[in-house]
């Protein structure tokens, strides 16, 4: 009996079709985001978009997951960079947060919400682990080269960096404020830096944020 072969995780196709959707969905919502528009735009037939995933909500899961993966091996990656400073790191993973959220629109958080509560929940999730794990390797660091103050306790810190950035990522939040995304996360984990630093942490990091 034959079966169908396994799509390719690592196939340029599935990579492509993950790129465009990433746009679409972040730009339009998750309504907007269908396997006929995705098809137009890449010149794909549905029959190969269906090789790949089952459907959008499908997609929409490996975007999620895909952006999780990306955020933690540029986080392991500046932890193990020692040619920066605590300063240095934190500015790049601000920029490459900056960079992975931009285009996302809070009516994109919304929607998820309303129309696939499955995925927003694995957002929120992805939020709930992930952002501690990074905050605490960050505080550590900055623990033992001076740069952050130790009277703070670590576990405290990220648990109080956390619920601030899943009441600011909320739809609603973010309409108010009228910012988007990117802008709230990197200016929550400046703030928070900011608020940690010792004098000499400090003076690191207003060399950093002044260029």
């Amino acid at each position: 009996m034959s079966t169908s072969p396994t799509p390719d995780a690592t196939s340029p196709v599935r990579e492509r079709i993950l790129r465009q959707a990433r746009r679409d969905l972040f730009q339009g919502g998750y309504r907007r985001l269908t396997m006929d528009a995705l098809s137009a735009e890449l010149g794909l037939s549905k029959k190969t978009l269906y090789v790949h995933f089952a459907g959008k909500d499908a997609i929409v899961a490996a975007i999620i997951a895909g952006l999780a993966a990306e955020v933690r091996r540029e986080a392991e990656a500046l932890l193990r960079n020692r040619r920066l400073d605590l300063a240095g790191k934190v500015a790049r993973f601000v920029a490459g947060l900056q960079e992975r959220l931009a285009g996302l629109q809070p009516g994109t958080l919304r929607d998820l919400r309303r129309f696939a509560p499955a995925r927003y929940a694995e957002l929120e999730e992805v939020r709930r682990t992930l952002l501690p794990w990074i905050m605490g390797r960050f505080l550590a660091e900055g623990r033992r080269s001076g740069m952050i103050d130790p009277r703070v306790p670590a576990d405290f810190a990220s648990a109080y960096f956390l619920e601030a950035v899943q009441g600011l990522m909320q739809p609603e939040s973010l309409e108010r404020l009228r910012m988007p995304p990117a802008t709230v996360m990197a200016q929550a984990v400046d703030l928070f830096f900011g608020g940690l630093l010792t004098p000499t942490g400090r003076k690191h990091h207003e060399k950093r944020t002044s260029h």
